[in-house]
């Protein structure tokens, strides 16, 4: 659903009520928490013009890693399974401000750790357009509820694709920004260097405007640039890339390529090549899990986290509350983060990692001293069937496309150009450093391409 037709509804109360119960009878998992009374409370505020600002009474769903004060905040983890913060994350800060519905907290793989939202303590988040599929990770409660009309936006996080991949699977349009245009102040957090805040919408023009209210200065985290956005509309001779690094399936390949033909046609297009990004996995995966597993060390059952009544020593007691309150895939990256990042290990491992990092960027900024974006498909099959990744190197092997983008610290975009066997395909658009505007404005090119039954 998009905010026009949001805007249309004779009753924001009347309308906030009924996707309250969609949302009651879904099948589909997407929220943990539900803020029933205090979505209604606001519905009605706006019906008596009491709230104001860009997004008054609109419907926003936010991705349960992000604090929200006197809202429960899990991570879908056991281990902050009651933990209600006492204060707003810098975006929900803005999407108040600006008179938002936060309707519900989403969910997510655990700590954000999953493509497929399958290590949820809460269970799996199922496909909008097939239940017995994955909606993808690990923003994928947020996805699926912008799909099937239970949210109107949406706010994800994306370490390495955790935007782009559920935007994909399901339909829908998710932007991960560049690193340090929004603040990552109440973030609770995965990997510090990778992960940013981003929107989910059903449309470009709902994704840039919760992009211009979450954007912005702000001086409590040390990331953040302190620029805004604002989204404009411009037109240019668009020069494209087409990754030749980035593949997928045959099925996916083909619905990609036929829009790459068609692009050929409008604007000038050109297959790239990038030595490095063969390497953006597995760098990818020895950072990610070299700073969770420093990230998730102050969860120890004394000052934060889960806990309960045990005996023995303090090494026991904090073994026994960790092994209890984190799930396997959680488990499994903090011991292969605490192997890279230890004595005989850091320099093979860790410091190869960031020196690859280094040549990733450097290669991307090559690239774009020649074209305006860099496209490929987002995810390299179509959404997965429930339970068919059982082993997580397949599972890590599905981020392939979407990780050297946070290695780069690089805006791209995830949009949906039509569909296989039912199922949604999405299109990655990468641009250079804050040149969000380039790549929405390129987004709307590539939808005049395409019919509105392709779409």
């Amino acid at each position: 659903m998009k905010i026009s037709e949001w805007r249309s509804e004779e009753s924001c109360y009347e309308a906030t009520a009924k996707m309250l119960k969609r949302i009651e009878k879904s099948e589909l998992n997407a929220y943990i928490t539900v803020c029933k009374d205090d979505a209604l409370k606001l519905a009605e505020k706006y019906e008596k013009r009491e709230l104001k600002g860009k997004l008054a009474g609109i419907p926003v769903a936010v991705k349960d890693n992000i604090t929200t004060k006197n809202i429960r905040t899990t991570c879908a983890s056991k281990m902050l399974l009651n933990y209600l913060p006492v204060f707003d994350a810098h975006v929900v800060e803005r999407l108040k401000q600006e008179g938002a519905i936060i309707i519900g907290k989403t969910n997510m793989d655990e700590f954000s750790m999953g493509t497929t939202t399958e290590t949820s303590y809460f269970g799996v988040v199922k496909n909008p357009y097939d239940l017995s599929r994955v909606a993808g990770g690990s923003s994928g409660g947020s996805a699926a509820a912008v799909a099937a009309d239970e949210t109107v936006l949406a706010l994800g996080t994306d370490t390495g694709g955790s935007i782009r991949c559920p935007a994909s699977f399901c339909g829908i349009y998710g932007l991960k920004p560049t690193y340090g245009l929004v603040s990552r102040y109440g973030l609770i957090p995965y990997a510090n260097s990778l992960e940013q805040i981003g929107p989910m919408a059903s449309c470009i023009e709902d994704l840039a405007l919760l992009l211009e209210v979450i954007a912005g200065k702000d001086e409590r985290d040390s990331t953040n640039v302190g620029k805004s956005f604002k989204f404009q509309r411009s037109f240019k001779d668009f020069k494209v890339g087409v990754l030749k690094d980035m593949g997928a399936s045959e099925e996916v390949m083909e619905k990609f390529n036929e829009v790459v033909d068609k692009l050929r046609k409008n604007f000038y297009v050109e297959e790239v090549s990038l030595q490095s990004l063969k390497f953006a996995l597995a760098s990818y995966y020895i950072i990610a899990m070299s700073e969770a597993s420093s990230n998730l060390a102050r969860y120890d059952g004394i000052r934060y986290g889960y806990t309960e009544e045990l005996s023995g020593s303090w090494t026991e007691f904090f073994s026994k509350i960790r092994a209890r309150g984190f799930g396997e895939e959680v488990k499994r990256r903090i011991l292969l983060g605490s192997f890279a990042l230890s004595a005989g290990y850091y320099g093979k491992y860790y410091l190869k990692a960031l020196k690859v990092r280094k040549l990733i960027t450097e290669d991307f900024k090559k690239a774009f001293g020649k074209f305006d974006v860099l496209i490929s498909p987002t995810m390299p099959s179509l959404p997965f069937k429930i339970g068919e990744l059982k082993d997580p190197l397949t599972m890590y092997m599905a981020d392939v496309n979407t990780v050297p983008v946070n290695l780069a610290g690089l805006p791209a975009l995830s949009m949906p150009i039509g569909f296989v066997k039912g199922l949604p395909v999405g299109l990655q658009v990468i641009g250079n450093y804050f040149e969000e505007n380039t790549i929405l404005n390129f987004a709307i090119e590539v939808e005049k391409t395409l019919d509105s039954s392709e779409r």
